[in-house]
């Protein structure tokens, strides 16, 4: 048994992370909607963006544990840009009709 702890990336933990951070950014819409009617999600929407923030974030954990470590501050870049597309594209449609 080794004595030096392993990265957090390394540990399978990581994927308890992801679940613990996609739960609590996932309440804020939860929240909002209790105070204003202008944010009106469907458990579609909140199943959806779970989806796309969990699955995002596991597909990352596991590329990079393939990648050389000075690559993966650019993996992460592209991989959030490539997030916050799916996420505009599906709420809103920039290039497709998907958001209307």
């Amino acid at each position: 048994m080794s004595t030096t702890a392993s990265p957090l990336l390394e540990r399978n933990t990581v994927f308890g992370w992801l679940a613990l951070a996609t739960s609590l950014l996932l309440s804020v819409p939860l929240i909002a909607m209790q105070f204003t009617p202008e944010v009106n999600w469907t458990g579609f929407d909140f199943a959806v963006m779970a989806v796309l923030l969990f699955g995002m974030g596991s597909l990352f954990v596991l590329i990079a544990r393939k990648v050389p470590r000075q690559y993966r501050t650019l993996l992460a870049v592209g991989m959030g840009l490539l997030l916050l597309y799916i996420w505009a594209e599906l709420a809103v449609g920039i290039f497709t009709d998907l958001g209307s």
